[in-house]
């Protein structure tokens, strides 16, 4: 008598593994050069604001990926010194002091990995000059994963324009970073989370 019941269970058991396997083939399958075949190239756009923090969010953890980088290594490779190239390469300007009292925080709070966010660009007037700052936290990562804090930090930065391109492009550089944080009276830009 039970061994009816085991065979009708496996019968259907059986029945219902053959009918999803012949649903699984029915449906096609899309390659991945079919799908980026068929998407649409649909542009997102900013505006000027938008772009700038954007930017400036980007260059700032480019900056401090690339030291924490440089800090990880002995300073005297080939490497080594083209990643600090490389970091000098984000400024309008840098000489000695330029990465000093960076390199001397990470370093001390033996930072790993960086996290950069709540950015916000703002300007200043000094005189007759228009100055733009960013404000931004970071979160310090040990080599665990693990936080160390998050701070707030200030960058002064510049954007240069190129007479040479008939679109209007600017190069971005900073001239401070980790600067002490400016005067209160300023205006905001904008502000990405």
């Amino acid at each position: 008598m039970k061994i009816i019941p085991n065979f009708l269970f496996l019968t259907i058991l059986l029945g219902i593994t053959a009918i999803a396997c012949k649903k699984k083939d029915e449906t096609p399958t899309v390659s991945d050069l079919e799908k980026l075949r068929n998407t649409e190239n649909i542009s997102v756009k900013m505006d000027s604001a938008q772009a700038i923090n954007a930017i400036t969010m980007q260059k700032v953890q480019d900056v401090l990926d690339l030291s924490t980088l440089y800090l990880s290594g002995n300073k005297k490779t080939e490497i080594d010194k083209a990643i600090y190239a490389k970091i000098e390469k984000y400024f309008e300007k840098s000489d000695s002091t330029t990465f000093q009292g960076m390199f001397k925080e990470l370093e001390s709070l033996q930072v790993k990995k960086i996290k950069v966010s709540n950015i916000n660009v703002f300007k200043q007037i000094k005189d007759q000059d228009t100055l733009d700052f960013a404000k931004f936290n970071v979160e310090y990562l040990d080599s665990k994963n693990k936080s160390i804090g998050i701070f707030e930090r200030n960058a002064q930065y510049t954007l240069v324009s190129k007479p040479e391109q008939k679109n209007k492009e600017f190069k971005f550089y900073f001239l401070n970073f980790y600067s002490k944080p400016p005067l209160k009276d300023s205006t905001s830009v904008g502000v990405t989370k």
